[in-house]
């Protein structure tokens, strides 16, 4: 790819993904849509997807980014869920898309079947996780449909690599491909756990944001690397090093990082996933090309293509019910808990939108496997189809269901209310060793300890009552409560006084470097006013 069409396909991306942003829509379709739309116009450059730079270098920072994000407790506790749906519902429909397609075609090896299987198996939750976020989906679906979307590429990815070797003739029997599979997720996870560890102690010895954000950039591409070439999985060892780091950096790492850290993943997100939906779109050239070569007179590659996608979006639907309702007995993972309404089961059912992971596996196909042509054929209609169809139907599912839990709102405020009273007494309390022991130190006047110990006891009150104020509050009546409109007065004085800063610079009076260190702070006040205005999801 020239550099000057990758540059070009960017800065169309991005400008797709502000303009849905804008109007709350979902980026990844609407990319798609145009992407799919341009690549019929003539003379329009040919944009070949690299498979080695998706899995290399696109697949690691979305993968590492999401497991930074996500929540240890939340993955503990629906691990069931989770492992149902990445591993064993990822082994069935390769299984199952295998079989179909073997059926159909009778002199499609089965092992090429199975390779086409395991590279349509793994949904890609990007679209599913922005709609559910955006329509205020309950934090469990959320987290089982995340959790989902950080194991099922290591398991699809290791079944595509055992059916390649059995369709070259190099495979043994299905034990060693069992074998296979456990040695690559334990090493996987080792070697994301190890790089995990060795990064957290460096990062907090540097005591450097900057450099902590810049050194945490290359982790998930060491992770994959190292795992890979000791044949571990290497999105497991990206996933569990970003779900190491992604924990102990809410007890040790420093605001400064962390808040630098969201935003730098949060850029490279956006930039990346755009990439990777506007390349979805432009295959259909290179689609177009294999079909019309391995076409056959009777149209039996087009309707083979469309069952296997119907296979593909329906195998989903009763797994994730069945999974559900398995007796009590049958729970091996995660704690035992109620099954999840119905309806909420229904929004699971349909998030079965294929990525950019199974046009890249499809892709890189080596070129002497059986059937290779019919493969990518299927596997962009997939890919394309579901993002298609139950990408524009999710959202009207969901708000038909109404699958949106109406006591998480409350149980959230007073998860958060029980919270600052602990924290709120812990400071009280610090707060008088502190005075006791500057006084036990020091020769201070009792009436300067007092004031000292008024302004720092009004200062934790106010906090407290402002945040108590607000939390119990819907999100029309935050914004037009008086603590919003102080909160709203307090922003427009700092725009006063950044204007000002500004002035005086533009007059000669003040330093650029002066200017810059105080309209960070300005910024950083702002930004928690911000916060604070902001309504809280769900």
């Amino acid at each position: 790819m020239e550099l000057l069409t990758l540059m070009a396909v960017l800065a169309g991306s991005l400008g797709l993904t502000a303009f849905a942003r804008r109007f709350n829509q979902s980026a990844p379709l609407l990319i798609v849509v145009v992407a799919l739309a341009i690549s019929f116009v003539p003379g329009v450059p040919r944009v070949e997807l690299d498979p080695e730079l998706v899995l290399t270098v696109v697949l690691p920072p979305l993968l590492y980014s999401t497991s930074l994000d996500s929540s240890v407790a939340h993955f503990k506790s629906n691990l069931r869920p989770i492992v149902s749906l990445g591993v064993a519902l990822v082994v069935v429909t390769a299984l199952v898309v295998g079989l179909v397609v073997h059926l159909l075609l009778p002199d499609l090896p089965f092992a090429s079947a199975l390779v086409l299987g395991a590279v349509v198996a793994p949904p890609d939750a990007v679209t599913a996780v922005a709609i559910g976020r955006r329509l205020g989906l309950p934090r469990r679906v959320m987290a089982v449909l995340t959790g989902e979307s950080l194991v099922n590429d290591a398991a699809a990815l290791t079944l595509y690599k055992i059916g390649i070797a059995a369709a070259l003739g190099t495979a043994g029997s299905i034990g060693g491909g069992v074998v296979v599979f456990a040695v690559a997720t334990v090493v996987g996870i080792g070697i994301g756990l190890v790089i995990g560890m060795i990064v957290g102690l460096i990062r907090h010895k540097l005591d450097d944001p900057l450099i902590e954000s810049t050194f945490g950039i290359i982790v998930p591409f060491a992770a994959y690397v190292a795992a890979e070439h000791v044949h571990g999985s290497g999105v497991l060892a990206v996933v569990a090093a970003g779900l190491f780091l992604g924990h102990k950096s809410l007890r040790y790492g420093s605001p400064a990082t962390r808040m630098q850290d969201s935003s730098v993943w949060a850029s490279i997100d956006v930039l990346l996933e755009a990439l990777v939906f506007a390349l979805m779109g432009l295959q259909l050239p290179f689609v177009l090309e294999s079909a019309h070569a391995a076409a056959r007179s009777d149209g039996t590659l087009a309707w083979c293509a469309l069952v296997v996608l119907m296979v593909t979006m329906l195998v989903r639907i009763p797994a994730v019910f069945v999974s559900s309702y398995l007796p009590q007995t049958a729970r091996l993972f995660g704690r035992e808990r109620a099954v999840p309404p119905w309806r909420q089961l229904a929004v699971v059912s349909w998030t079965g939108m294929r990525g950019v992971v199974t046009l890249a596996a499809a892709t890189g196909i080596p070129v002497d496997v059986p059937g290779r042509t019919e493969i990518q054929l299927f596997a962009f209609t997939v890919a394309i189809g579901t993002l298609l169809i139950q990408g524009l139907t999710l959202p009207a599912l969901i708000r038909k269901l109404d699958v949106a839990d109406p006591d998480e709102a409350v149980r959230d405020a007073e998860e958060e209310m029980a919270a600052r009273t602990v924290a709120q007494a812990a400071a009280k309390e610090r707060l008088t060793e502190i005075l006791r022991e500057r006084v036990s130190t020091m020769d201070v006047p009792p009436e300067k300890v007092e004031k000292i110990r008024q302004r720092l006891d009004t200062l934790i009150e106010s906090r407290y009552r402002f945040a108590a104020a607000g939390i119990s509050l819907s999100a029309e009546e935050r914004v037009a409560s008086p603590q919003a409109q102080f909160a709203k007065a307090r922003r427009e004085l700092l725009v006063i006084q950044r204007e000002a800063m500004i002035a005086e610079r533009e007059a000669g009076r003040l330093d650029d470097d002066i200017l810059r260190k105080v309209l960070r702070e300005l910024d950083l006040e702002e930004l928690t006013l911000t916060s604070r205005l902001t309504p809280r999801a769900g």
